[in-house]
């Protein structure tokens, strides 16, 4: 564990997302484009791809972070077979989630990995037994977005949506030492998870806070986090007839942070070119739907 990733566990998590926050809306205009012009040098951001690409035209650091594309700089793969990568960034872990053995339980049951030997249950990620059960055996895809990174996430497949859930937690970084070391970090971070109901059965996008994340927003709903910690709040979407298509925008993070999706069992096979530390891109093939049978 690095000495970066120690601090985590001492730091005031809440008390520094929320400075951050403060930092990332402010419009003073030295302030906002020392942060702009540092993140772009620092991390090489393209700002070629921007749909407006000049660094001083954005009012605060937030406008620039939350950017939108130029179009047609990402496109959705044509195959209507295709589930939709739903960020840019890099595969953190994908794979299987664990499955219980012909109805008998077992400590691989529900289980997605993180790295090193580390991971956690779809459970402990939902915050949800029931909600759980549908997604064992099935897919999962971890994708990490960094600083530089497009920070608006996509739907990877189209879907109604049933409900959200924020689920208050810790704010660790969810940086490549911190996912290597840090138990469950995924299941133990603020996140918010958004539940979907697709033509071939249930769909979740977990959007997962991180250090200095200074917020979650929805298309639908506008700003979900902040408040940080607080109760678990469900928002029940039931009967709204609240509809994203395929490759349309769903949310977006304020800072860098990850976005893992869940399909169910026997419906996609994952992409063959998909690995740890993949570099991705929004709307390329994740998965394929499998034919009906």
């Amino acid at each position: 564990m690095s000495p970066v990733t120690a601090l985590t566990y001492v730091l005031p998590h809440r008390l520094l997302s929320s400075l951050a926050r403060k930092l990332a809306y402010s419009r003073n205009r030295r302030l906002k484009q020392w942060l702009i012009d540092t993140v772009i040098r620092v991390f090489g951001v393209d700002m070629g791809e921007a749909a407006n690409p000049d660094p001083t035209a954005y009012p605060s650091f937030n406008a620039f972070f939350t950017r939108g594309l130029r179009d047609g700089v990402r496109i959705a793969d044509p195959d209507p077979r295709a589930i939709l990568m739903p960020a840019d960034g890099r595969i953190s872990e994908c794979g299987h989630v664990g499955r219980a053995d012909q109805g008998v339980q077992h400590e691989d049951a529900g289980h997605i990995f993180q790295a090193k030997g580390r991971g956690f249950t779809v459970a402990q990620l939902l915050g949800d037994v029931d909600a759980a059960r549908a997604f064992e055996g099935g897919l999962f895809a971890t994708v990490y977005l960094s600083p530089k990174d497009y920070h608006r996430v996509h739907m990877p497949a189209t879907g109604t949506l049933r409900e959200t859930v924020h689920i208050p937690g810790r704010l660790f970084s969810v940086g490549e030492d911190a996912v290597g070391t840090v138990s469950r970090l995924f299941a133990r971070n603020e996140r918010l998870v958004c539940h979907f109901d697709c033509d071939f059965g249930p769909m979740a996008v977990v959007m997962v806070g991180a250090l200095l994340v200074s917020g979650i927003e929805t298309t639908w709903s506008g700003i979900e986090v902040p408040p940080y910690g607080g109760p678990v709040t469900v928002k029940d979407y039931r009967g709204s007839d609240i509809v994203r298509e395929r490759f349309a925008e769903m949310a977006r993070f304020n800072y860098g942070s990850t976005a893992i999706v869940l399909l169910p069992p026997g419906i996609a096979t994952l992409d063959d070119a998909l690995h740890a530390q993949a570099a991705v891109r929004l709307g390329q093939r994740l998965a394929t739907l499998q034919a009906a049978s």
